[in-house]
């Protein structure tokens, strides 16, 4: 039998291992379900890869598009003989990510002024009240495949814009090749800011760098949507 001093005692340990594995439990299901939410940016920043290889000519010997380890996905190639060759596999994914990304912010954006959408959230600080009606007005004139479709390209354009930037592992390789072929080829030198601005970006990721860079394209192409008079 345990002594009544030692009840509370027990308690008190109970309930920590129970939170301590609730919020482990919790924890991971949200990792799940973030990696998932992520999967279309990782995989389309690894076909920009893959495909500028092929471009460039450098064989590739292993694709992973989407795995829920880490790194979440991978190209592994063979050495690029050229410094641009190897420049142009790092910054693929910048490129080919940041048009992905707008192409669908701008389907969004277009589908969200179509809605009354955007109008109603422009308003909102001047006329709280009016952009709510607005807004409810416009999800509820919205049909199912609308809203759907709205969300889709939402998705799509974030997940795809935070996964734009290089990865170290990227940085990595094209300050490797610099390194080994400033001597030869002063012109070289001209990409190492950019491996300082990969290492830069990373390391704020922390800060959202990332989400906000995808934030900072949907913006724009809102901007670019009210301006072309959608």
């Amino acid at each position: 039998m345990i002594p009544d001093a030692a009840s509370p005692l027990v308690a008190t340990l109970v309930v920590l291992v129970a939170v301590t594995v609730i919020v482990s439990v919790v924890s991971s299901i949200t990792r799940v379900v973030m990696r998932l939410l992520a999967a279309p940016g990782v995989v389309v920043h690894e076909l920009a890869h893959k495909q500028v290889c092929h471009l460039v000519g450098v064989p590739v010997k292993e694709v992973v598009y989407f795995r829920f380890g880490d790194p979440p996905g991978y190209v592994r190639h063979a050495q690029p003989g050229r410094y641009r060759e190897s420049f142009a596999i790092s910054v693929a994914p910048f490129l080919v990510n940041t048009v992905v990304s707008v192409a669908a912010f701008l389907g969004f954006a277009a589908l969200a002024s179509s809605l009354g959408i955007a109008d109603a959230l422009a308003t909102a600080t001047a006329d709280p009240i009016a952009s709510a009606t607005a807004l409810r007005d416009g999800l509820a004139a919205a049909s199912s495949g609308e809203l759907a479709l709205a969300v889709a390209l939402g998705w799509l354009g974030l997940a795809v814009g935070v996964q734009a930037f290089p990865s170290t592992g990227d940085a990595k390789t094209l300050w490797t090749h610099s390194r080994s072929e400033w001597r030869r080829r002063p012109v070289v030198l001209l990409g190492v800011p950019v491996v300082v601005v990969i290492y830069v970006v990373n390391l704020l990721s922390w800060l959202w760098a990332d989400v906000l860079y995808a934030l900072g394209l949907c913006l724009l192409a809102f901007s670019a949507v009210g301006g072309l008079g959608f």
